[in-house]
């Protein structure tokens, strides 16, 4: 039962991130809310999955790896069906968070469960079936959702999540417990300044635009954060068993891949969490409309793992691979800076598919060959900094995204409640509606040029990276 039921797992935790984005319009009107509030309801839960999947990664290593995969399924559970019931926004934010902190660890101890049971062409299989069924969940969320919502409402989309989540801890009952040999102590320290230093830079980035850069609270937070990520870094050079162990990250092979992974998460999230909601408010799509739409960039996702470790496996070079898929990503992001709303599917088409294919891509080599890298005693750990790196870069570049579109909607319509409003799909009927529109895709065009270039820049660190730490290895 090991290999189904994390795969099951894996593809419930990718839906729930894809599909939420399209319930966001429906979630905003029916619990009267826009802005950064609203943003929390996918940034919440991504902010939790990112600062939570590295420590249940090292934890699952000490205590046992089909433990925490049970625990975290259940609480994943919880939580969806906490936001199923809400009557608030804010109990909203709250159960979201929960799920994300439930989804970490279906994830981290997932990935360690399988690269402790397979060991190379095996294991290469095993993650790129692991890719293709979080392609599977990542394609089939936005439609499936939007469906679901068309037919019963988004209440009743994240209900059917619950079910399904219980049905997953319990088939992991009959999957086969692993730990690590030796483990040390929890490192609380280190588990307990990462989520702080993560939590509080969310912060500063998502209400930032409502509050303003120069507010109070925003320059607390975010040179709190700061100082907590820089104190994190010392304790784990100090630690007896640290959460992140240092020589983890001093790895430049390893650390090549984790950061291919983040990189293909900024160019593929932006684009999927806000892209809905601009199909729905500016070009006039339905939710299921907008869900069948993102198949564009979805699909893709559901194939490319699997032909990937294939030419892998039978001697394409993986580093080759990795390059290709971020230069796709990296073109598709530019190529939607035509996004328009008089003929916006068929703008975006061909930018979609380019990026769904670069992020598939990398779902099928980037964790295999980063984890073929590590010794088999922290496996969990690097399992959980991989997923912690994509985690935090969903996290990062949603918070970020929505900043920018706010800001820079602030900017062009001089009201912060406006642009608010904009950014959550609710424009305006009467005369300045048009102004609206114009600002909106403005903000989207402005927006993805900065994506586009972000990812150049770190695709640029992840060529080098790979580069030196296959000479390395080739030395020793």
């Amino acid at each position: 039962m090991t290999l189904p039921v994390v795969l099951i797992g894996v593809v419930l935790v990718a839906m729930s991130i894809s599909g939420t984005a399209v319930a966001l319009p429906s979630m905003g009107r029916d619990l009267d809310t826009s802005g950064s509030a609203l943003n929390w309801v996918v940034a919440g839960y991504n902010l939790a999955f990112a600062a939570m999947t590295l420590v249940v990664g090292s934890t699952a290593d000490r205590i046992g790896r089909r433990r925490v995969f049970i625990g975290a399924a259940v609480v994943f559970a919880a939580g969806f069906l906490a936001t199923a019931v809400s009557p608030a926004i804010v109990i909203t934010d709250v159960a979201r968070i929960v799920s994300g902190a439930g989804g970490a660890g279906i994830m981290a101890a997932g990935g360690a469960i399988l690269a402790s049971s397979y060991d190379g062409a095996a294991r290469n299989r095993a993650f790129a079936l692991m890719g293709t069924m979080a392609g599977i969940g990542i394609a089939i969320g936005p439609t499936l959702s939007g469906l679901l919502i068309t037919a019963t409402g988004w209440r009743g989309s994240f209900a059917i999540f619950t079910v399904i989540a219980l049905l997953v801890a319990l088939g992991a009952t009959r999957a086969q417990e692993s730990r690590a040999n030796g483990a040390g102590p929890v490192d609380w320290a280190g588990s307990v300044l990462f989520i702080a230093a993560l939590s509080l830079l969310m912060f500063t980035l998502l209400e930032a635009p409502a509050l303003g850069w120069t507010h109070p609270a925003i320059l607390v937070a975010g040179v709190a954060g700061l100082v907590a990520l820089v104190i994190f870094g010392v304790v784990q050079r100090r630690s007896v068993a640290p959460v992140l162990a240092p020589s983890l990250v001093a790895n430049r092979g390893f650390l090549g891949w984790s950061l291919a992974t983040l990189t293909t998460s900024i160019g593929f999230l932006g684009v999927l969490v806000f892209l809905p909601t601009y199909l729905q408010a500016a070009a006039g799509l339905s939710p299921a409309s907008a869900g069948v739409a993102m198949l564009l960039l979805t699909a893709p996702v559901l194939v490319m793992p699997m032909v990937a470790v294939t030419l892998v496996n039978r001697g394409t070079s993986a580093r080759l691979l990795i390059m290709i898929s971020l230069a796709l990503v990296v073109a598709g992001n530019l190529w939607l800076t035509g996004l328009n709303a008089d003929d916006a599917v068929a703008v975006v088409a061909a930018p979609l598919v380019l990026i769904g294919v670069g992020m598939g891509a990398s779902f099928g080599i980037t964790d295999g060959q980063a984890m073929a890298l590590v010794p088999v005693n922290a496996v969990g750990m690097a399992a959980g900094f991989l997923n912690t790196l994509r985690g935090a870069a969903e996290a990062l570049v949603i918070a970020a995204f929505s900043a920018s579109l706010i800001g820079l909607l602030t900017a062009r319509l001089g009201d912060a409640g406006s642009a608010g409003a904009v950014s959550a799909g609710r424009l305006s009927t009467g005369p300045g509606a048009a102004a609206e529109l114009a600002a909106f895709t403005w903000s989207w065009q402005v927006t993805q040029v900065g994506v586009a270039l972000l990812c150049l820049v770190l695709s640029v660190i992840v060529g080098a990276l790979i580069l030196r730490g296959a000479r390395t290895r080739n030395a020793t």
